[in-house]
């Protein structure tokens, strides 16, 4: 299970910014357990076993489209004929971009995910719980 909020956020910083977000299970370890955002760190974990954090990407599939880079919409804003550019449109514009990107992810979330835990590779079932 991992929240549409964490997962969305974790896409999100991966995809716009310098952090590289996963989402954490901790131990102990059950059937079902919750992943949650974390933002990794140069951290040495203590316990055994570890953690397993898990790459957001590998929650969805292909049918998600790039994230909205500002450039992109900028380029997209100027090249409509029935817009002016200004910088608050573009911000408008861009803003709309995301959240339409960010609406996208529930439909592209699969059902299983191949992961890396400390006793090897596991397939686990993906729940998402609430909305982005």
């Amino acid at each position: 299970m991992v929240a549409a909020d964490d997962l969305t956020s974790a896409l999100e910083t991966n995809r716009a910014s310098a952090e590289h977000a996963v989402l954490r299970i901790t131990p102990p370890f059950s059937g079902r357990m919750r992943a949650r955002l974390h933002v990794e760190l140069d951290e040495a974990y203590e316990q055994t076993p570890e953690p397993v954090h898990i790459e957001p990407r590998k929650l969805v599939d292909e049918s998600l489209p790039a994230y909205p880079r500002p450039a992109d919409t900028e380029d997209e804003l100027r090249a409509d004929p029935e817009r002016e550019y200004t910088v608050e449109s573009h911000r408008e514009y861009h803003a709309s971009a995301v959240e339409q990107w960010r609406e996208q992810i529930p439909d592209a979330v699969t059902a299983t995910a191949t992961v890396e835990t400390p006793t090897g590779t596991t397939t686990v079932d993906v729940s998402l719980l609430g909305n982005p």
